[in-house]
């Protein structure tokens, strides 16, 4: 008797920003998919490490490189900040999953899972390009190895944490780190879930998209939050993922385009 494949995993981003204020009915839709599919999903945390302390949200915490990217100024205390509010959020997470009956499990990307580059060293301060340690490195690689069990019935949340060369733990961006998962475990959707319905174009809601249009937009006229996350699924697309959908969305709403922006390769 030939067994039934496994099917590939649907990679969700959950944004920090939102997280806390997606409903029950959104938690029941995604167990429902998640009884058919493997689900990794992996978590921001920007609110609620702006809601553990006050210096989160001041302009000294971002820094912007020579290239104009952001990023936040993270040290090892930042480092443990965000572990102590991922936890939480970890078990909120994981609870609501066990709950409607998938086994979840979490993971930091930090513990053999996710691997980063060395990071900028140049940042722009007080209107002064100055040389500053800052613990945040790009993605260099994924290994699926933790992730035993990817089946239906089970999920399993990361924190985007890396850990770099010289083996110091790094903060990385999650759009891109779950764009890395996905092409990893060979997922054919990515989901960004955000605070916004739709990507919006000179003020109009994108309904579908190419990966290059969205790239022309991204370097032209994205900015903030929506730039990374359409580097994100370029990343995604180019390395093998079908397609990535941003919403704000019910999962399987996204996925079968009644809502949100689809990006395509083609």
């Amino acid at each position: 008797m030939t067994e039934t494949p496994t099917p590939p995993p649907t990679v969700v981003k959950l944004g920090g920003s939102c997280l806390a204020d997606l409903a029950g009915g959104w938690w029941d839709d995604l167990a429902d998919h998640g009884r058919e599919r493997p689900l990794v999903l992996v978590h921001g945390w920007s609110k609620p490490l702006k809601q553990l302390s006050p210096r989160y949200s001041e302009p000294s915490a971002i820094l912007r490189d020579r290239y104009g990217n952001q990023s936040r100024w993270t040290t090892p205390e930042v480092i443990e900040d965000i572990k102590t509010v991922s936890a939480e959020l970890g078990r909120e997470v994981l609870g609501r999953l066990e709950q409607r009956g998938i086994a979840a499990e979490r993971l930091l990307g930090s513990d053999g899972l996710v691997s980063a580059g060395a990071g900028e060293r140049w940042w722009w301060r007080d209107k002064q390009l100055v040389e500053l340690e800052n613990l945040v490195g790009p993605i260099t690689g994924v290994d699926p190895a933790p992730l035993t069990k990817l089946e239906p019935g089970r999920a399993y949340l990361v924190t985007p944490l890396a850990r770099n060369a010289a083996g110091q733990e790094v903060n990385t961006d999650a759009d891109r780190a779950a764009a890395a998962l996905a092409w990893a475990t060979g997922a054919t959707d990515l989901i960004l879930v955000t605070d916004v319905a739709h990507l919006l174009i000179d003020g109009e809601p994108v309904r579908e998209i190419s990966a290059r249009a969205a790239a022309e937009f991204r370097d032209k006229g994205a900015t903030g939050g929506m730039r990374k996350k359409l580097r994100a699924a370029g990343e995604a697309l180019d390395r093998g993922v079908d397609r990535v959908v941003i919403g704000s969305a019910p999962v399987t709403d996204l996925l079968a385009a009644r809502t949100g922006t689809v990006i395509t390769r083609t």
